[in-house]
């Protein structure tokens, strides 16, 4: 293989919530943002960074689960005591995150999910079932009608994660989850009927959530994962071959 090609690296898009999370980390860097400093309501935030607020959330949500942001729901959200040098490095931990490895995440994604729905067939509530099932109806209506349903299926992964009552497995969930969904479907990694293929599989894992059946859930929700997994896995080998070529 011509050695110039193993210096040539793919060009990296950052996303919304990369772009708020570097701006943010300027703002400690500068000086302009100090350790125990309130950050602006999200709304504010939104406008100013002319985003969404689902965009601002999921930020904050990434910084707070990695100690860098501390939320009280009377006062707001501030940006945590550490030092300078600690947030700038975890700052850049944070934002490098879902680009390190796109097989290692979907590995880490595969049995955290495994997890998580065991532990929600345990704890699944009524209300529970009925946000899920909510979520996959409009999943279906919308790939049945040719339509990306993306959203709608990031969010019955997610309702799964919040019937486990954890709050640390729900963070975990949409800090790995989103990124990946949305690099999966729009680079169409498993193929143009990756979204019809998923139906009976999602229905699937619902059922026993419904039945309270913590195996048959983890159970349903390997088969529903195990095709990017194994991706996964082929992509995990052939750079491990890779690198010992170059060896």
């Amino acid at each position: 293989m011509n050695p110039l090609i193993e210096t040539i690296k793919a060009i990296e898009v950052e996303t919304p919530v990369d772009k708020i999370i570097r701006q943010l980390k300027q703002l400690i860097v500068s000086g302009q943002l100090k350790p125990g400093d309130r950050l602006p309501a999200e709304r504010n935030l939104a406008e100013k960074f002319g985003v969404g607020r689902s965009y601002v959330r999921e930020a904050i949500l990434k910084l707070e689960f990695y100690g860098l942001l501390r939320t009280s729901p009377q006062s707001g959200t501030y940006v945590s005591g550490l030092s300078i040098n600690i947030l700038d490095n975890l700052l850049t931990d944070v934002i490098n995150f879902n680009k390190d490895d796109f097989n290692a995440l979907i590995e880490a994604r595969y049995y955290l999910e495994l997890s998580v729905a065991r532990v929600a067939a345990e704890r699944r509530t009524e209300e529970d079932l009925a946000s899920m099932t909510k979520a996959l109806d409009e999943y279906e209506n919308k790939v049945n009608n040719g339509l990306n349903g993306v959203e709608e299926d990031l969010l019955f992964h997610v309702k799964i994660a919040r019937a486990t009552k954890n709050p640390v497995l729900e963070s975990m969930m949409l800090i790995l989850i989103p990124d990946l969904i949305k690099s999966i479907n729009e680079n169409k990694v498993c193929g143009e009927e990756r979204g019809i293929l998923s139906i009976p599989e999602h229905r699937a894992i619902l059922k026993a959530l419904e039945e309270s059946d913590p195996i048959a859930a983890e159970r349903a929700m390997a088969i529903h994962l195990n095709e990017i997994f194994q991706i996964s896995r082929a992509g995990y080998a052939a750079k491990q071959l890779l690198n010992k070529e170059n060896e």
